[in-house]
């Protein structure tokens, strides 16, 4: 007999697979590509070193940015009904896992039958997969280390199994920090991730269309965390390309753009400013940006084509009564 303090898995523990290695030398390429175009530009990724995720974080607390609250609670209110329109003992394969709470919260209401954290670092997720498996021992688990920004591939190593239903779940709106046609290239991976089993689907945030006001707020709160969370990027690109920014030599700005259904987030040069890395430097002109992220914005139809045309095919979603965000379920 065991003691009372031992643990009985079902299944091996965890298992982790890490397939994104750094490289350093792509990285500043691709970071110094952008830096130096007419409209300079960084991929919001890099928005989220270790001070940036905590940043963010914080921002998740704030008054004027509900979106995460609002997912929750559609998430808490809605699962019954999620789980008449989703497969029963799928793999749930969680995208962005963090500290896989949101999921953790879904895999008992929605009877998962298997969990897969994909984060771009296994050591991101290992400590959080530890304890879920505690609160969940007879479900199998994995973390899976990898960059699926520019699209999703599941390695053999995986294991899975091709018979069983797959949920990928996206939550959180992340999907809005790509363009359109950059968000069905995207949106077609996943619909290919979910493999051929019966009942396979996707189920995403998305943040809908509401007041440029109320958007810009958002991206602009007034005690300046978002602010802090932007600027930190300039650190995280200096550790990165070895360059030269100064914080104080530059603002955050946050606007939205009607004509792309999106939120801005701009670096502003207070000043003219000269920044150097290795083997290069730009002028940057008093009042010139560098663009830091895109948060687009879509109204529910225009959302539902999109995954239409990214190969879904029946589309389930709900809303908060203002119609704010959108959780919806897509059957691949």
């Amino acid at each position: 007999m065991l003691p009372p303090f031992a643990i009985a898995w079902p299944h091996d523990p965890p298992q982790f697979i890490q397939l994104y290695q750094h490289n350093a030398a792509a990285v500043a390429q691709e970071l110094l590509q952008g830096l130096s175009a007419p409209q300079a530009f960084t991929s919001p990724k890099y928005l989220y070193d270790a001070l940036g995720s905590r940043l963010f974080e914080a921002i998740t607390e704030l008054p004027e940015y509900d979106l995460t609250r609002t997912e929750a609670q559609l998430m808490r209110l809605h699962s019954a009904d999620m789980a008449l329109h989703m497969p029963a003992g799928a793999c749930w394969i969680d995208l962005g896992a963090g500290n896989c709470e949101k999921a953790g919260r879904m895999l008992g209401p929605l009877q998962a039958g298997r969990y897969v954290a994909v984060d771009i670092s296994v050591d991101f997720v290992r400590q959080a997969l530890d304890s879920l498996q505690r609160q969940h021992p007879d479900l199998a688990m994995a973390g899976l280390g990898t960059d699926f920004s520019s699209g999703l591939e599941l390695p053999d190593a995986l294991g899975l199994d091709s018979a069983q239903a797959r949920v990928l779940f996206y939550p959180g709106s992340s999907i809005g920090n790509f363009t359109p046609d950059q968000a069905l290239g995207f949106l077609q991976s996943l619909h290919r991730a979910c493999g051929t089993a019966m009942g396979s689907g996707l189920l995403i945030g998305v943040d809908l269309l509401k007041d440029a006001a109320e958007l810009e707020a958002a991206y602009d709160d007034a005690l300046g965390v978002t602010a802090a969370f932007d600027l930190n990027l300039l650190l995280h690109i200096n550790r990165l390309v070895g360059s030269n920014f100064v914080v104080r030599d530059w603002r955050h700005l946050s606007r939205f753009n009607a004509e792309q259904s999106r939120v801005e987030m701009h670096l502003q040069a207070r000043h003219a400013v000269q920044v150097q890395w290795p083997g290069g430097e730009r002028l940057f002109a008093a009042g010139e940006t560098i663009h830091t992220e895109n948060a687009c914005k879509w109204t529910l139809p225009n959302f539902e084509a999109l995954l239409h045309a990214a190969g879904f095919a029946q589309t389930r979603a709900w809303t908060d009564p203002a119609q704010r965000f959108a959780v919806l379920w897509a059957t691949a």
